[in-house]
């Protein structure tokens, strides 16, 4: 794996080895503590893609990559409950100059004074709508269910999204907290990644004022600019194989494994950011596809590896191996959409 020269890359790998890392399997065990959005928060790693004149870092995207490979590597539910603040941000940076959204929560977002989640993975479940918007009262009323919310008594705002009837997507900032028309479900149970306390949410005409909404856009629009998004690879993908292969370097009957690993993961991983930089977001598609599967691949490999490498210690709750090849199995799942998910099966199926 390269190493990008920048503070926050420097930064990011200390929080990992002194603290990440080494409280892993206490955190996947007993969820994320605030105490590690703290030190996250510290760092300056939430304003890493915010524009420097809002208290950001403005950093190039081989940097937002690198640091999130890092933390993901070390400590994936901590990862995945930091990574969410990051879309707001992007879209709050890439707005309108003067929004009152914007001008209201970008620093705040962009400093780490703030910490946001996201509510808006359901609109990839078009035609079906599972919650809707309208407008009403000088603002906004959502109603339905979210089915996944991650960092809830974590976050701050959410990025919350409905559907009008006019096929209309909004998207509004809320507050992160249980009040009337807004009712957060017990902490899901999951095979992976429970430590990031993540619940659904029943909206019951939950109200936001009109100057919370930061983006309205057709549905189809929304999608055109998503889905090719998505096929890009996760740089957590990478992060997990890479733990996964520093833990076989460790083995002595492994490193040869290691190695060969490394060396193919190196390649996968150089092409695929090299698409993700690509200027026009919908070409090579199908190129991406391939990509995200094949890491996929070499993710599930090196996982595996360090469970067989471990023997019967991995099969215990305090084996990194077994709960890396747990994330893993979370990371074929994260962000998946209905091209991800054919191209995947489409991959998998004999020949």
């Amino acid at each position: 794996m390269t190493t990008t020269p920048h503070p926050l890359v420097a930064r990011a790998r200390r929080l990992a080895d002194d603290l990440l890392f080494p409280s892993a399997q206490r955190v996947d065990r007993d969820g994320v503590p605030a105490t590690h959005i703290e030190a996250v928060r510290r760092s300056g790693l939430l304003g890493v893609s915010a524009p420097a004149e809002y208290g950001g870092a403005g950093a190039p995207d081989t940097v937002a990559r690198e640091t999130a490979e890092i933390l993901a590597g070390a400590c994936c539910s901590t990862w995945f409950v930091q990574t969410q603040h990051h879309t707001p941000v992007r879209m709050l940076g890439g707005a309108e100059p003067g929004l009152p959204a914007r001008e209201r929560l970008l620093r705040p977002l962009a400093t780490g004074e703030l910490l946001a989640g996201i509510a808006y993975a359901h609109l990839r479940a078009f035609p079906r709508v599972p919650v809707r918007a309208r407008a009403e009262r000088g603002g906004w009323r959502f109603d339905g269910t979210v089915p996944w919310y991650t960092g809830w008594g974590l976050n701050d705002v959410m990025l919350l999204a409905g559907v009008t009837d006019a096929a209309e997507v909004v998207f509004a900032f809320a507050e992160a907290r249980e009040r009337p028309g807004l009712r957060p479900s017990a902490p899901m149970r999951l095979a992976a990644l429970t430590a990031a306390r993540t619940v659904s949410l029943e909206l019951a005409g939950l109200w936001v004022p009109r100057e919370a909404v930061v983006l309205r856009t057709p549905r189809e629009e929304f999608a055109r600019v998503d889905i090719p998004r998505s096929t890009n690879t996760s740089p957590a993908v990478f992060g997990v194989a890479y733990a996964a292969l520093r833990l076989l370097d460790g083995a002595p009957d492994a490193k040869e494994t290691a190695r060969a690993l490394r060396s193919r993961l190196d390649e996968v991983r150089r092409r695929a950011y090299a698409l993700a930089d690509h200027p026009v977001a919908h070409e090579r598609v199908e190129e991406r596809l391939a990509l995200r599967t094949r890491a996929y691949d070499f993710l599930r490999a090196a996982t595996t590896a360090a469970v067989v490498a471990g023997g019967g210690r991995s099969m215990s709750l305090d084996s990194p191996a077994q709960r890396l090849a747990r994330e893993a199995m979370f990371l074929l799942v994260q962000g998946q959409t209905a091209p991800v998910r054919g191209a995947h099966l489409a991959a998998l199926a004999p020949d």
